[in-house]
């Protein structure tokens, strides 16, 4: 913690009484990749997906970053990450009338779905292949089967070889032979995750969300929730944390799963920590169609938002609603309106749809606070870091200034009317109603030996639309 003399902030909690430009939207996504880099990589929205793929690897980070520009982030900050836990490939299988072999091996840098599909008979520097990695979305250039038989996929982290078949090796593969395999991708462990999110500590640019990139369970969300508090305390750096949870295995049953979810998040009491729990099919920027956990879709609506807008707005001129010809369906196929009221409840960021609209929304934008808390949804956790980070940059303005102790109450109100320049821009630009500074009483006995200005500021939040009730009734009144 830093023991020098600074403007230090608390927040107030539950003073609304429940029961139950400056970096904006900017995110910094931590994320596995091949690439190695010292310092943070800047992706703008106008890369495209190659561009892309080129600075940060075909690698889970690029994906993320990819579901984020395509959503609306026009400047993401990347912190590449080399995992501890390394990829698998899965087993090779065969669809070939020649009687040669093709296997695989490495440590693949993402989940892929390769296809090795055969385009000129022949054996070794005879034959000619292409190969595809997105399950045969897209294919590779021509290539000579190598003398030497092995082949690394460029990027990929993984070398498939061929064997010739011993008793006819010249007709050892022939057109239209087909091998497939599958490929996990490489994970951060929660160490990996600290290590990396504390460098951002030491980073000089302003941004809002530390995105991490990938599954990720309750011991990581409390351990990076703690982190959180520390960059925000000691580091002047009060940032709203995105996680990924796990996607349900083939023999869950989704009750179960977000009921478990639920008990699970009942031991992180953070408002500044968000987990989204929906999945879905995406059509990914590079055109390939994958199974994605959509925190990166949610990442891009939050860079596109206002700090106050809600990204659940359904105003179609809003532009949140997610067209069907991009996120083709919600994940699992089983996840029904009970399943996601649990989640939603539980605190979780879900997605969902609406009958009678034609588009995937954002439910709630849920954080993992308590539901005593005033800062639940995301617009409400936003706003209160716009704040802290705004009038901080005034405050800042006004350390070993020197006052008139003989008009000590005059003194501070002009000081308390020139850190309400901030707060008043915030309300010309919506983002709160109406917001009081403050000089809380009693502080001039004490001021010449402690030297420190006490501030109080309350703001009116901007009120938001969850639900709505009708009534419809006939009436024999005629005008």
């Amino acid at each position: 913690m830093s023991i020098l003399r600074d403007v230090k902030e608390t927040v107030l909690d539950g003073q609304l009484g429940f029961s139950g430009s400056s970096g904006d939207g900017v995110s910094i996504h931590i994320g596995v990749s091949p690439i190695v880099s010292g310092k943070l990589i800047t992706i703008t929205g106008d890369m495209t997906a190659d561009t892309i793929k080129e600075r940060l690897g075909l690698s889970p980070l690029a994906d993320s970053v990819m579901d984020s520009v395509q959503f609306g982030a026009a400047r993401v900050y990347c912190l590449p990450v080399a995992a501890s836990m390394t990829g698998t490939v899965g087993e090779v299988t065969k669809e070939a009338k020649g009687g040669g072999t093709v296997t695989a091996a490495g440590n693949p840098n993402n989940a892929f779905a390769v296809v090795v599909k055969i385009t000129a008979q022949g054996t070794l520097n005879t034959a000619a292949f292409t190969y595809s990695i997105d399950g045969g979305n897209t294919y590779s250039d021509e290539i000579t089967v190598p003398v030497a038989g092995k082949y690394e996929l460029p990027g990929a982290g993984v070398t498939v070889t061929f064997a010739a078949a011993s008793d006819s090796p010249e007709t050892s593969f022939q057109v239209g032979d087909l091998w497939n395999f599958s490929t996990t991708a490489p994970t951060l462990s929660k160490g990996d995750v600290l290590a990396a999110a504390r460098r951002v500590k030491d980073f000089q640019e302003e941004f809002e969300w530390l995105h991490v990139v990938g599954e990720s369970d309750l011991d990581t969300w409390t351990a990076m929730g703690e982190l959180r508090e520390e960059l925000a305390v000691d580091y002047h750096k009060p940032l709203c944390i995105l996680m990924e949870a796990a996607y349900p295995g083939d023999e869950d049953d989704l009750t179960d799963w977000a009921a478990g979810l639920a008990k699970a998040r009942e031991q992180v009491r953070n408002t500044d920590v968000q987990v989204c729990t929906a999945w879905g099919r995406l059509v990914r920027l590079d055109g390939s169609t994958q199974i994605v956990n959509l925190a990166g879709v949610a990442s891009g609506l939050y860079a596109r938002a206002g700090v106050a807008e809600s990204i659940g707005k359904t105003r179609p001129e809003a532009g949140f609603g997610i067209k069907k010809s991009k996120l083709e369906e919600l994940l699992p196929a089983a996840m029904d309106d009970t399943i996601i009221k649990t989640l939603d409840e539980a605190g979780f960021l879900t997605f969902r749809g609406y009958s009678g609209l034609e588009e995937f929304y954002v439910y709630h934008t849920k954080m993992l606070g308590p539901e005593t808390s005033d800062f639940r949804y995301a617009e409400d956790v936003r706003v209160k870091n716009k704040v802290i980070r705004e009038v901080r940059k005034e405050a800042l303005l006004l350390l070993n200034d020197d006052i008139d102790m003989s008009d000590f109450d005059g003194e501070m109100q002009s000081r308390a009317k020139f850190l309400t320049v901030p707060l008043d821009k915030m309300i010309a630009a919506k983002e709160i109603s109406r917001a009081e500074v403050t000089i809380p009483e009693g502080q001039e006995e004490t001021f010449l030996e402690t030297e420190l200005l006490r501030v109080r500021i309350l703001y009116l939040s901007r009120g938001y639309i969850r639900e709505i009730e009708i009534e419809v009734g006939r009436t024999n009144v005629s005008e």
